[in-house]
C-alpha cells in the first residue's frame, strides 16, 4: 500500500513539476504570475529506503543430541523458503550447523542453496523497484545477509554491484526531483539540471522508471512553459521553449504533439482577432478600436498571415462599405432557414447620369444631364429575382400578386408576333404564358409586387432591403462605361446580354424588324438569369433579358430630381420608372440612359425586377 502511494505521489508530482520549472529567471517570474503554484514532486521520510543494519545470525545451539533434528528443521525452512528471519529459519541453522561439523558437505550444500534463493530474491526485489519502490530495502536486507555468510562469494559480489547501481540511481532520482522542483531543469546541460541528473540514474540502471519519468516531467515542463508564453501571446517565445523540449525526448511525438497544439491555438487566435477587429468596425469608433486589434495581430500571426492582410483591407474599406469590399459576392440568411438572392458589392464613385444633347434616340426625359456621386458602396442582386425566389415569397406570404387578382396579364403571342392580354397568366407564368423554370427572371409583376418582395426580404433576413433608385440602376448598369449603349458605343460584343438581334429567329421563324446587325444571342424570350457575360461590377443582365422596375415615380425630365442618387418617389404616385432593356426592346430602347413610365400596376412578360441592399 505504501509503494502504491509512492507511486500515485510521483507520477502526480511529475505530471505537474513544469509548472514550476524555469531556466531564465525573468520568465520564472512571468510563468508564476501566470499560473497557480502545482503539487511538486515529494517523497516523504516514510517512503524512503531507511539504512538496513548489518545483519548477525541467531544464536542456535548445535550439540550431538540436536544436530540430526536441526538438520531436518534446516532442510524444511530452505524448503519453506524461510531464509534468514529467524532463528529457525535456514541460513542460521545451517551457518551453526557449519561451525559444528565444518567438513559436511551436506551442510555446505544446503547453506550454498540458502544463499543462491537469497541472491535470487535480492534480485527479484531489485526488479520490483520500479513498481514498488520500497522493494530497494529488501534488497538490502539480502544483501546484509549475503555479506555477512558470503562476503568473498563471486555471484554475491556481482548482486552488490547490481545493488549498487540502483542505489546510485536513487540517489540521482532524488537530485534530479530536487533540482526540477527548484525549476532547474538544465534545458541548456547544466551539470546541476535535473535532465542531468535523471540521465546519470539511468546510466547507473537504465531502465529505471524513477528516471525515465523524470525526464518526461522535465520535458512536459519546458512544454508548460511553452504555452504559457503561447497564453501571453509570445508565440517566438514558445517556439524556443518547444525546441529545448524536442531535444529531451527526440524520439517521442509529445514536443511536436504539442508544438501543433500550440500553432494551432495561433491560428485560432488570429481568427479571433481577425473576428474581433472585423465586429467592431459597425460601432462607435469602431475603426480606431479594430486598428489596435491590428496591431497585435500583426504582432502574432506569421507573415504574410492572410487573416491580417483580410483585417488591414477590411479597415481600409469600411468607410465605404462597411463590412464588405467592392465586388464581393454574398447571400443572407433568412428566419426561414434559407438564403436570399446572391448581391453583389459594387464600388462607389461617381458618373455622369442621363444622354449627351445630341445623342442619337435620346429624348427631354433622359436630361439634363447631371453629376451623381455615391459616398458608400450598394449591394445589388446579381441577376434579376428569378421565379423560383418570387416563389418562395409567395409561399411564405399572404400578398396576392396584381396579375392573379386581375385575373390576366400581358403575354407574347406567338402567332402575332404581338405582345397581348392573355388570361389565367400571372408571376408563375413565362413571357408567353407557359408555366416557367425556376431559373428565369420573374415577369407579370407590377411595381408594387415587387416592392413587396422587398419589403418580406428585408423582414425574413434583418437587412434593408429595397428597389434600386434610378440614379444606382443606371450607374451599376454603365458599371464605369460612359457610352450611348451598357457596354459603350457601337455594336453589341459577343454574348453581351439577351437583346433584339438581327440572327435571332422565334419558334415559328419570326424575326425583328428593328435589331442590332449581325448580332444574335440564341434567345427569343428571357434566358434563364445569368445565361450571358456579367458585366464590369460583376451584374448579369442589366441591360438586356427583361426590363426592371425601379423605385422612381416617372418624372418628365431630371429636373429637381435628387442630387445624391436616391430614388425621387412621391407618396401615392401612379405612374413608376422602369429601366433597361428587355429581350423585345429595340436598339434605341436598350441605350443606357432610355427610360420609362408605366402604370404601378403594369404586368407583362417584359418587364422584371432586382434588388438593393444598403451596406
Amino acid at each position: 500500500m505504501r509503494a502504491t502511494h509512492w507511486t500515485r505521489t510521483l507520477i502526480l508530482g511529475l505530471a505537474c513539476a513544469g509548472l514550476l520549472c524555469g531556466c531564465g529567471e525573468r520568465e520564472r517570474r512571468a510563468d508564476a504570475q501566470t499560473a497557480p503554484r502545482q503539487p511538486i514532486v515529494t517523497v516523504s521520510a516514510d517512503q524512503a529506503v531507511s539504512p538496513v543494519p548489518p545483519w548477525r545470525p541467531p544464536a542456535v545451539a548445535v550439540d550431538e543430541d540436536n544436530q540430526a533434528a536441526l538438520r531436518k528443521r534446516a532442510d524444511a525452512a530452505l524448503k519453506a523458503g524461510d531464509l534468514y528471519a529467524t532463528a529457525d529459519s535456514a541460513i542460521p541453522l545451517y551457518l551453526a550447523l557449519r561451525a559444528f561439523a565444518p567438513a559436511d558437505r551436506a551442510i555446505a550444500i544446503g547453506l550454498d542453496r540458502a544463499v543462491a534463493l537469497l541472491l535470487a530474491e535480492g534480485d527479484g526485489a531489485l526488479k520490483r523497484i520500479d513498481e514498488q519502490p520500497l522493494a530497494l530495502r529488501d534488497a538490502h536486507r539480502a544483501a546484509a545477509v549475503a555479506r555477512a555468510v558470503a562476503p568473498e562469494h563471486r555471484k554475491v559480489e556481482a548482486f552488490l554491484e547490481r545493488l549498487d547501481a540502483a542505489d546510485q540511481a536513487q540517489e540521482a532520482d532524488r537530485l534530479g526531483e530536487e533540482a526540477l522542483n527548484a525549476g532547474n531543469i538544465g534545458e541548456d546541460g547544466q551539470a546541476g539540471g535535473a535532465l542531468a541528473h535523471f540521465r546519470a540514474a539511468l546510466e547507473s540502471r537504465p531502465r529505471d522508471a524513477r528516471a525515465q519519468q523524470g525526464i518526461a516531467a522535465a520535458e512536459s515542463a519546458l512544454i508548460r512553459r511553452a504555452e504559457l508564453a503561447a497564453d501571453r501571446d509570445d508565440y517566438a517565445g514558445a517556439e524556443r521553449w518547444l525546441a529545448k523540449a524536442a531535444l529531451v525526448r527526440p524520439k517521442m511525438r509529445t514536443a511536436s504533439d504539442a508544438q501543433g497544439r500550440i500553432a494551432e491555438q495561433r491560428q485560432q487566435r488570429i481568427r479571433r482577432l481577425r473576428d474581433e477587429g472585423i465586429a467592431l468596425l459597425p460601432k462607435l469608433r469602431g475603426i480606431d478600436d479594430a486598428r489596435g486589434v491590428l496591431a497585435t495581430l500583426l504582432r502574432i500571426a506569421p507573415p504574410g498571415d492572410p487573416s491580417a492582410a483580410e483585417l488591414r483591407e477590411r479597415i481600409e474599406l469600411a468607410t465605404h462599405y462597411g463590412l464588405f469590399r467592392p465586388g464581393q459576392v454574398f447571400t443572407d440568411a433568412t428566419d426561414q432557414g434559407g438564403r436570399g438572392p446572391q448581391m453583389v458589392v459594387i464600388p462607389h464613385g461617381a458618373f455622369r447620369m442621363g444622354a449627351e444633347a445630341g445623342e442619337a434616340d435620346s429624348s427631354d426625359a433622359e436630361r439634363p444631364l447631371r453629376n451623381i456621386r455615391f459616398e458608400r458602396g450598394l449591394a445589388v442582386s446579381r441577376y434579376e429575382i428569378t421565379v423560383g425566389e418570387f416563389r418562395r415569397f409567395m409561399n411564405a406570404s399572404k400578398h396576392r400578386a396584381r396579375a392573379s387578382r386581375r385575373g390576366y396579364s400581358i403575354a407574347y403571342d406567338e402567332r402575332s408576333g404581338n405582345l397581348v392580354r392573355r388570361g389565367g397568366v400571372d408571376w408563375s407564368s413565362d413571357y408567353a404564358g407557359k408555366p416557367a423554370a425556376d431559373n428565369l427572371p420573374v415577369v407579370h409583376v407590377s411595381a408594387k409586387d415587387a416592392t413587396a418582395y422587398a419589403e418580406w426580404l428585408s423582414a425574413t433576413t434583418g437587412q434593408r432591403y429595397r428597389l434600386p433608385s434610378e440614379a444606382e440602376y443606371e450607374f451599376a448598369l454603365r458599371a464605369g462605361t460612359q457610352g450611348r449603349y451598357p457596354w459603350g458605343d457601337g455594336a453589341p460584343p459577343a454574348k453581351a446580354g439577351n437583346l433584339t438581334g438581327a440572327l435571332d429567329v422565334s419558334p415559328s421563324g419570326r424575326r425583328w424588324r428593328n435589331a442590332f446587325p449581325g448580332y444574335g444571342d440564341g434567345a427569343w424570350g428571357p434566358a434563364p438569369v445569368g445565361s450571358y457575360a456579367a458585366n464590369a461590377f460583376g451584374l448579369h443582365d442589366m441591360g438586356g433579358n427583361v426590363s426592371e422596375w425601379v423605385a422612381d415615380c416617372w418624372h418628365d425630365n431630371y429636373r429637381r430630381a435628387p442630387r445624391d442618387g436616391a430614388a425621387w418617389f412621391n407618396p401615392g404616385c401612379r405612374t413608376r420608372v422602369f429601366r433597361g432593356g428587355a429581350w423585345s426592346s429595340s436598339p434605341a430602347q436598350s441605350r443606357a440612359a432610355w427610360r420609362q413610365g408605366s402604370s404601378a400596376d403594369t404586368t407583362n412578360g417584359r418587364l422584371g425586377f432586382r434588388v438593393v441592399r444598403d451596406i
